[in-house]
């Protein structure tokens, strides 16, 4: 069977959808394709002059370049007591016809369009539009993203697969992601031969890369519910690691970037004092913070404030401990976004470098 359209699926958030998609979507423009891209059913929305649209809609926008039309791009936003609604009066809405109609008018304009899923295959379900019903309806084999590993990837893709298959909705292959070095040669042989025995392709394992899971300052301002007291403009810093407490060592300083200092407020001075004594051991100008959190009552001092403008650190005050702050900050479920730029290209080489895009292509009526 040969399909235009493909949807892009995962057994769970936080796999790596949104990342796949990204590249895959790059990878077949500088194939030359045309390509539209829909988000058909979303759950956080922001409102863009207006206009309510599902947050991933903007990374698209900005990397195809494409005015944002709602109703296209975004047909479908099932928020806060969207559940509620629907069930009190189904036939009130006609969600699915939404779907169908941006379904006509990209496919018209476009080689190919990718549609991004939500969530785990059965999210939309209340409303009639699990992931399986939207594939269906837009007559779109599926690419399956799962987690790196052997058993559980395997126990996880066939429970995330059971719903496609009970629509009869077509797999065009499965994309592994987040698979260790270590073990990319046993999860390339053994989920093979799995997926072998079900007749699905392998079309690819994305490696693990740490710096996909790296969070920035504006995320760890919401996560620990902070108000930001000093350089604002400067969320957009990346944290690779955390130091905590203020008895820092030259060893923690190493990789001399994107560091995270969280502190008790009082303690502030002292650390900033230590890190800038061993910043000059290092023969270094710069600094290696990312930010500070500061926790607890306290005063900021005016040698602090120096370091901070001086080098544009973001300060960010808490009411949480350090220790509470450490772990909300450690939990941090980490979104690829406009706010991540090295992101987004990582995510772009990540595909070209290991999916098999030919064989998807065959599939899709391209080659």
């Amino acid at each position: 069977m040969k399909y235009r359209n493909i949807y892009v699926a995962a057994s769970s958030q936080h796999v790596g959808k949104t990342t796949s998609t990204l590249g895959l979507v790059s990878a077949f423009i500088k194939k030359g394709l045309t390509l539209g891209y829909c988000k058909p059913v979303g759950q956080k929305f922001l409102d863009l002059n207006n206009l309510r649209v599902d947050k991933d809609t903007l990374l698209f926008a900005d990397l195809i370049h494409f005015d944002i039309k709602p109703e296209l791009h975004s047909p479908v936003i099932l928020g806060k007591g969207a559940t509620a609604h629907f069930l009190d009066n189904p036939g009130k809405f006609k969600l699915k016809k939404k779907i169908i109609k941006a379904a006509e008018k990209l496919e018209r304009k476009n080689d190919i369009v990718i549609y991004e899923g939500t969530g785990h295959p059965g999210v939309g379900s209340v409303a009639d539009l699990s992931n399986a019903e939207v594939a269906k309806t837009l007559n779109a084999g599926v690419i399956m993203i799962v987690p790196g590993g052997i058993g559980n990837t395997i126990d996880t893709l066939n429970m995330s697969l059971a719903l496609f298959r009970e629509k009869n909705v077509p797999i065009i292959g499965v994309i592994v992601n987040k698979v260790l070095d270590s073990k990319r040669e046993k999860v390339s042989k053994y989920v093979g031969i799995k997926l072998k025995q079900w007749d699905l392709p392998l079309l690819g394992l994305l490696p693990y890369d740490k710096s996909l899971a790296f969070p920035v300052m504006g995320t760890v301002a919401s996560a620990i519910d902070g108000e930001v007291a000093y350089n604002e403009d400067q969320l957009d810093n990346r944290v690779e690691d955390i130091i905590a407490g203020s008895l820092i060592e030259l060893k923690e300083l190493k990789s001399f970037q994107g560091l995270l200092l969280v502190v008790s407020t009082k303690s502030v001075s002292n650390a900033i004092k230590k890190i800038a004594s061993l910043t000059r051991l290092m023969n270094k100008t710069n600094s290696p913070l990312a930010g500070v959190v500061a926790t607890g009552e306290g005063i900021i001092d005016a040698n602090c404030e120096t370091y901070l403008n001086k080098h544009k650190i973001p300060l960010i005050r808490t009411q949480l401990d350090t220790y509470g702050s450490v772990l909300k900050i450690s939990r941090i479920e980490v979104k690829i976004n406009r706010s991540t730029p090295w992101k987004v290209k990582r995510a772009i080489e990540l595909i070209e470098e290991n999916v098999n895009l030919d064989l998807i292509l065959e599939q899709c009526e391209i080659l």
